[in-house]
Formats: C-alpha cells, structure tokens, sequence
C-alpha cells in the first residue's frame, strides 16, 4: 500500500463542493469514483482534501491524498485518473509520499484568490463576482487590519462544535489587473466562509455601506452572530497549499 499525493483543479460551478455527499456532484465523490473505476475495488477509497471547498468554489491548486496498492506509476496513474474525470476536474500532479504524510493537517500554508470583474463581457460570471470598480486603495486599508493573528469568529460560519477561531493571515492584498479587481490571502488556516465574509464585507465597507471602524471593531471584537456580507461563491479560487519540504 502506497500513499499518493496529488494537486488538483477543477471548475465548481457544477460541483456541490468539495466534500463527498449522497446524490449530489461533488469533487471528492468524482475523485473517489475514479480511482474505484482503476482500482476495480467495491469499497470507497478515501481522498482526503487539504480543506473543504463551498458549492461553486473553484480551485487551481487543491491538494489531496490516497492511499492505493497499485503497479501503476505516478504518470500512469495521473493518466488513469484524468481518463475517468470529467472535463471540469483534473489531476495536475501527482507524487508518491510517505505514509504519515497528511494532505490537510500537514498544510502550513494556504493561499486563496477572489476575483471581481469590473468590465461588460457576461463571460466572467461564474468564475467572478461582476460590480462597478471598487475602491482599492480603501479596500487595502482595510485588508491590512486582518494581516496577523486575529478571532476571526466575526468572518466565519457558527459552529457550536468550533472551539478555535483564529487564524494567522500572511498576506491580504486587492490589487487591479485590467478589468479585474482581485483579492490575495494567505494564512495557516481558515474558517467556513471565512474569505467570503472578509471580500464582501469589505466590499460593502468600501462602497459606504458599511462603516470602516465597524469592519475593525468586529476582528477586535468578535461577534457569533456578526451581520456581515458574504461574497458570492464563483470569484473563490484555492490557489496553492503550501507544506514543509
């Protein structure tokens, strides 16, 4: 028995996220299906994600891992999986690791992209939240406030079971890239919804609909039951997850 690891893209607007559920797409089910359809197994071969993607969320770089008895090499593997996955997934990479190697609870590092897309073309709109250009120089003033170890049970979904809710932000920046408005975080963990909340709070915040010592207030004051704006799911990329070599 071998345990792989493997990196992963896919397209969420048709998946139901990442987590396996009874009668719906999601990406772990299309992933586990696969490797039942090499494997020829009858029992579910579990793929564990480095986290959990919502309803719609994209990602170019989620991370995973398996483990499988197979002849297979890796790029004979990587192949067979992709021949089985639909158009919308697909295995960028995959490598063989060791066996305490775990895709989520070995992450130190995950860095995700929201994109606003600010120009005419209807192209964008499941892979982009469409608005009017937003203030980035506001938007950034605001981004530098989440940048370091915070409560963030303001900007997460509640949950009773959740005793810890801070997380460590690396990076928070927007930045402009022609008709796009994006937004760049990284940190060692994140909650439910947690990027969401934060884009469309501060969002929100930037159009005046929201007052800036308000956003402040609730990272120095943590609510569970904060009324903030939560961005819509198809501008969320999971771009990278980082490990230690």
């Amino acid at each position: 028995m071998s345990r792989f690891k493997l990196t992963i893209q896919y397209d969420g607007t048709l998946f139901f996220g990442w987590q396996i559920q009874a009668s719906v797409r999601t990406v772990q089910g299309e992933v586990e299906q696969a490797l039942l359809n090499i494997d020829k197994s009858t029992q579910r071969i579990p793929v564990h994600g480095s986290g959990r993607t919502d309803t719609g969320v994209h990602a170019t770089g989620q991370v995973a891992h398996f483990d499988l008895a197979t002849k297979l090499g890796e790029r004979e593997l990587k192949d067979a999986l992709n021949a089985h996955l639909s158009e919308d997934c697909r295995i960028m990479s995959i490598e063989k690791v060791t066996d305490n190697f775990h895709a989520r609870f070995d992450a130190v590092r995950r860095h995700y992209r929201y994109q606003c897309y600010t120009g005419d073309s209807i192209l964008y709109r499941n892979q982009a939240w469409c608005l009017r250009v937003p203030d980035i120089q506001r938007l950034n003033k605001l981004a530098v406030l989440v940048i370091g170890d915070h409560d963030f049970q303001s900007f997460g979904k509640y949950r009773l079971d959740q005793k810890n809710t801070h997380c460590t932000i690396y990076q928070a920046e927007w930045k402009g890239q022609g008709d796009f408005v994006n937004f760049f975080i990284s940190g060692n963990r994140f909650l439910h919804h947690m990027v969401r909340y934060l884009v469309g709070t501060m969002i929100k915040t930037s159009q005046g609909n929201f007052p800036q010592d308000g956003f402040e207030s609730l990272l120095l004051e943590p609510q569970k039951d904060a009324r903030v704006q939560k961005a819509p799911p198809q501008g969320l990329f999971l771009e990278k997850v980082d490990y230690v070599d």
